[in-house]
């Protein structure tokens, strides 16, 4: 008879582990599905998300309660933890739907107390959602033992309400009434049978880790999305920072360029404002960090034409572009840096015609684009010395960095008396997939 005891609370431990692995992995699986993770992630929910969450987890654990029943297969039966949890992080209503979706499969076989209960355990965590802090549930761990004398201790000491005692109290309370229940009528109440105060204190310790780790596991996932919206946020701000970088600068070349000709050649200052206020309005319009090749080629034609006026016809412009590339998303106000620098830079000390070379190609799952001058170059080692420390540059070798990894900058190849090259690998991103901050 002890070893035949023995054996019987060794089976009932390996069914306890068997059923907390259970939940730990539907609540892995289910917490991998966006529209779960936004349910979770939403301080009021309305009936139809509040539907969606009973639903999503009440048909797994049925599922788990008739195998239950048809393979007697003790471990896939999570009746208090699944109904206690889904009136926890639903609501009394939500627990109550999960609590007869639960209830309903062992009151067609003759145990009746299978309904009642079910439901009472999701009404049980409702309430205690509607007077408990949201954060504090989200807080149990199923690491509750390692602080719980500190919480019990400040429950006694200030006669406060301790969350985490009350939290953990609740299934514990359950557990007690379902195998006082279970004990008194067998064929009416499925439960873990505890024959001695180790089992009982097993599957007391099971009820309560049961609720705990889906909670652990959902609030994890919480955490990771709202550390990945902040960062999504930071990059955002970066990027404004970055663009608020390039339009006073380019504004403030241009505008000393109109100061330049207004007692010389006002008739092309005019035009000139002209061109720039197009251009500005341009800008102002579009609120994007991110548009197609061929729009970015379209706002660099804008800025040539107020260039071309500066320069008449000593500036020339080329394209070479792949229609492939037309489509492919870029930062928006890329190239229009690198284009200034070429002519204030390049050109600009240039006797005679300066030719400006715009060229794309695609190359595997990146596209390539150039901006080339036959400008003054630059020396051999100061290449690298005027990327870090020109606004523009620097500005389009960060955002770079910023948006796609330290894998990607800018890349200057300069032959003095030559021209310069300023080339930029992107990787492929179209229209389709097209990419936000």
């Amino acid at each position: 008879m002890p070893a035949q005891s023995h054996l019987t609370e060794q089976a009932l431990l390996f069914t306890l582990m068997a059923k907390l692995a259970v939940g730990a992995v539907l609540s892995t699986m289910l917490v991998r599905f966006g529209w779960f993770r936004r349910i979770l992630l939403t301080k009021k929910r309305d009936w139809p998300e509040r539907l969606v969450f009973a639903a999503s987890l009440g048909f797994p654990l049925m599922a788990g309660v008739i195998s239950r029943l048809v393979l007697e297969y003790q471990a896939l039966d999570l009746t208090l933890a699944g109904a206690f949890l889904a009136g926890l992080l639903a609501g009394p209503y939500a627990g109550a739907i999960v609590g007869i979706m639960l209830g309903m499969p062992p009151a067609f076989v003759g145990q009746w107390g299978a309904l009642p209960f079910a439901v009472g355990c999701g009404f049980a965590g409702g309430g205690l959602r509607e007077i408990c802090p949201t954060e504090a549930i989200w807080h149990f761990s199923p690491l509750f033992f390692t602080g719980l004398h500190r919480h019990v201790w400040r429950l006694v000491r200030r006669l406060q309400i301790d969350w985490v005692v009350l939290l953990l109290a609740a299934p514990i309370g359950l557990e007690i009434i379902a195998q006082a229940i279970g004990h008194k009528w067998p064929a009416k109440l499925f439960i873990l049978p505890a024959h001695s105060p180790g089992t009982w204190l097993a599957v007391v310790v099971a009820t309560v880790l049961s609720v705990a780790i889906p909670i652990k596991i959902w609030n994890s996932a919480r955490i990771e999305h709202r550390l990945q919206e902040q960062e999504k946020l930071l990059m955002e701000s970066r990027l404004d920072a970055l663009a608020s970088q390039i339009n006073p600068h380019f504004l403030f070349n241009t505008l000393a360029s109109v100061s330049s000709l207004i007692r010389s050649e006002p008739e092309k200052a005019r035009t000139l404002i002209v061109k720039l206020s197009g251009l500005l309005r341009r800008l102002l319009k579009s609120q994007e960090h991110f548009v197609t090749l061929r729009e970015e080629l379209d706002a660099i034609d804008e800025y040539l034409d107020i260039e071309s006026i500066r320069f008449g016809p000593q500036l020339r412009i080329e394209k070479d572009i792949d229609p492939a590339t037309l489509d492919l998303i870029v930062p928006s106000m890329l190239l229009q840096p690198l284009v200034e620098n070429s002519i204030k830079h390049g050109l600009s000390q240039k006797l005679g015609e300066g030719c400006i070379t715009i060229r794309s190609l695609r190359n595997g799952n990146h596209a390539i684009i150039d901006v080339i001058d036959n400008g003054a170059g630059i020396a051999s080692g100061d290449a690298s010395r005027i990327k870090g420390t020109g606004i523009g540059l620097r500005n389009v070798n960060e955002r770079l960095r910023v948006i796609y990894g330290a894998n990607y900058q800018l890349q200057l190849d300069s032959v003095p008396g030559e021209g310069t090259c300023a080339r930029i690998v992107l990787p492929e991103v179209s229209v389709p997939a097209r990419i936000t901050a």
